[in-house]
């Protein structure tokens, strides 16, 4: 399959680097795509858990036993099933196998409270739901409010682990897990695959590139959850055009995979982009900063990936002190807006590390699986998101039309290519004003995101345009100023938010983080206000700072801008 260029400029075509401008996809399942891998690669790793090593001729066994037992249980083509995992072997051998039989697979964070999860499976009409034994209970108190739900299958962590780590972990962790009811109506996963090796029948279904394969969730260009419908093209030509355009991730490699699978960064990128490029991937079902620097010193990984506050995280890490990073050849930032400063401040802790590679951003969202756009291998332009990948297209508009803006001239980011979604699952009216045709006949995604281009094909991000703050008249974007206060030498990371005022629309606040060793004194907090005078302009100068030892995060480790807008707009009504 090959896409044609549409009828505007295109700098970025003449490529950077070993980076072709486009690419031949081919016409086949996700599946069927890491098959081909499995059969060049068989004895490499595809993945290691927590010390438990399966090769790509294994996995691609269990993954055809997964598919044999999904059908056994009358789990058929087109149906829809729930998959409420971490990073496990079972979400990833799960994954692939509703993909064999023509199955929808239906991402969730199995941290989701009992409302989302009900939500999340009658929205989807998913048949059967896949969940660790520590979230059972969840699925037992909702179960008479799920509609179409007939099977509940049920893994636990310990069943993955060799015998010595499985001792460790019932004596930690698994003692505290809830047993299930002896007469539970569940199916334990270890049955299940069991049923799988027993089925005689034939599980494959033929799929091709725009088949409907996966269902994700995101809050869209309009803050409210929709349901994302990505096809099997999505996920192949992210892992074709990332392996290109990353230009570090090898055959034999390893990727930290701590993005998790309910999320398109990690999913795309972190398991579908390693698995079909012969990369292991090194499963972390469960983030933390110190859990985080053990692995980078006992894995040594060749790539890693995450939110910009993983990246924090690991600079104030203690336990990071004297390790040898030159094991990285690629580092990737995204998810969220990467400040001038923080990069700044990951390059140094990288160069300090023995690393020769930078942080590079991308830029993308769940509408097309994740990202799109990303900064060149051993080359930036400060405040750049990168270049789009191959066959991926941006143009700016101006907001509200389909109009291209000028080079340089701020508008909303659109973006075209292969990996853009089929649409917001049966949300017609959503999907028409997100997708759009524009004069040159191309599907353009809006993206409900401000930016600008250069005139070399540079992507510069600038804001949410739901995000922007207007105060008297002004266009106030947090992300500048966020960047500004980043750049104290007191400060690890700050958040900018609009507040409601009666006289200005709105007025500016600022939160900030200090770095280890620094408190928030009379003097410490002088000096951060001057330096916030000094840099920025009046109408935008917050009216208040308020220091706090850490902000909120969402599920997936974004800062949770809206939980601290909420918490202000609490205090106006309690005010009142």
């Amino acid at each position: 399959m090959t896409f044609d260029a549409p009828n505007i400029p295109a700098p970025w075509l003449s490529s950077y680097g070993n980076v072709p401008a486009h690419l031949d996809y081919p016409d086949i399942s996700m599946f069927d795509f890491l098959e081909r891998t499995a059969k060049k690669y068989p004895d490499y790793y595809a993945y290691d858990f927590m010390g438990t090593k399966v090769t790509f001729k294994k996995f691609i066994a269990d993954i055809l036993d997964c598919a044999k037992a999904f059908r056994a249980l009358g789990i058929k083509e087109g149906d829809r099933v729930t998959i409420c995992m971490p990073n496990t072997p079972q979400a990833v051998t799960a994954f692939y196998a509703l993909n064999v039989i023509g199955a929808l697979s239906n991402m969730i964070h199995p941290l989701s409270a009992e409302g989302e999860i009900v939500f999340f499976l009658n929205f989807s009409k998913s048949v059967a739901v896949l969940t660790l034994n520590a979230f059972y209970n969840k699925i037992a108190n909702i179960r008479p409010r799920l509609m179409t739900l007939k099977h509940v299958i049920i893994a636990t962590i310990q069943e993955e682990l060799n015998p010595i780590l499985k001792v460790g972990f019932m004596l930690t962790k698994g003692r505290k897990i809830p047993p299930i009811p002896a007469d539970a109506d569940i199916i334990w996963y270890r049955d299940f695959m069991a049923s799988g090796r027993k089925y005689t029948g034939n599980c494959r279904v033929t799929k091709k590139g725009m088949d409907p394969a996966v269902i994700l969730y995101s809050g869209g260009t309009t803050g409210t959850t929709k349901g994302i419908l990505l096809s099997n093209l999505c996920f192949n030509a992210l892992s074709m055009q990332t392996f290109a355009a990353g230009d570090c991730i090898d055959p034999g490699s390893s990727m930290l995979s701590v993005m998790p699978v309910f999320h398109g960064f990690g999913l795309g990128v972190c398991i579908h982009t390693a698995l079909t490029n012969g990369c292991k991937c090194i499963l972390v079902p469960q983030f933390n900063a110190e859990s985080y620097a053990q692995l980078l010193k006992k894995q040594k990984p060749n790539v890693i990936a995450g939110v910009p506050t993983l990246f924090e995280a690991l600079l104030r890490n203690k336990n990071m002190d004297g390790v040898d990073l030159s094991c990285l050849k690629g580092i990737f930032s995204g998810g969220d807006s990467l400040s001038i400063e923080l990069k700044k401040k990951v390059d140094k802790f990288l160069r300090e590390h023995g690393s020769k590679e930078q942080v590079r951003e991308g830029y993308g969202l769940t509408e097309c699986v994740t990202a799109s756009c990303l900064t060149p291998r051993g080359f930036f332009k400060e405040g750049s998101i990168g270049v789009p990948f191959p066959d991926t297209y941006y143009k700016i508009v101006k907001p509200g039309t389909k109009v291209t803006a000028a080079y340089g001239e701020e508008g909303e980011i659109c973006i075209s290519g292969p990996s853009v979604m089929i649409e917001y699952l049966d949300n017609p009216a959503e999907t028409a004003d997100c997708l759009q045709i524009h004069e040159d006949g191309r599907k353009w995604l809006h993206t409900g995101d401000l930016g600008v281009m250069d005139a070399e094909g540079f992507v510069y991000y600038r804001q949410r345009l739901k995000r922007m703050i207007v105060s008297s008249g002004y266009s106030i974007y947090p992300s500048q100023l966020e960047n500004i206060i980043d750049g104290h030498e007191y400060v690890l990371m700050s958040t900018v938010i609009g507040v409601p005022d009666p006289y200005k629309v709105q007025k500016v606040k600022a939160f900030i983080v200090l770095k280890p060793g620094y408190e928030p004194t009379d003097e410490v907090k002088s000096e951060i206000y001057n330096h916030c005078v000094k840099n920025i302009a009046k109408y935008a100068l917050p009216y208040e700072i308020e220091y706090r030892k850490s902000l909120p995060q969402t599920l997936v480790g974004k800062v949770a801008y809206t939980v601290l807008e909420k918490e202000e707009a609490e205090k106006l009504a309690a005010a009142h």
